[in-house]
């Protein structure tokens, strides 16, 4: 069964870093674009937060409110996205979700995702 697993997620003061993970089992990320997704705590709708296309010429996005501060990149050999975040801010706790599908596009829309992951939860606070 295809999967996406998160991981990374921690309690950081502002200005801190953290790099989330996410893992696909059962298939390859490399063909796929990936997009991370983040709920903010007292929110219904998850946010686009950075996407990447598939391998070859890829492409990446981020929102205004991380542009400069948060990175997506791949590791095509250990099948793993990364999101560096880096200059944290109050604004940015939240649950953090890895997200795919057949024809997900950059910037990432969530009503087109058909794969989530469980999440990975980020604290900023002093």
């Amino acid at each position: 069964q295809v999967q996406l697993v998160e991981s990374g997620g921690d309690s950081v003061q502002p200005g801190g870093s953290l790099r989330l993970s996410c893992f696909g089992t059962e298939f390859s990320l490399s063909y796929y674009t990936i997009a991370w997704f983040r709920q903010s705590p007292g929110k219904v709708r998850r946010e686009g937060v950075a996407c990447i296309t598939t391998i070859g010429d890829p492409q990446t996005t981020a929102a205004d409110s991380v542009k400069g501060r948060f990175t997506i990149y791949r590791d095509t050999q250990k099948n793993v996205v990364y999101l560096q975040m880096n200059a944290l801010e109050p604004e940015d706790p939240a649950v953090y979700y890895c997200a795919t599908s057949s024809w997900l596009e950059c910037p990432p829309v969530s009503e087109t995702v058909t794969v989530w992951g469980k999440g990975t939860s980020v604290t900023v606070s002093s």
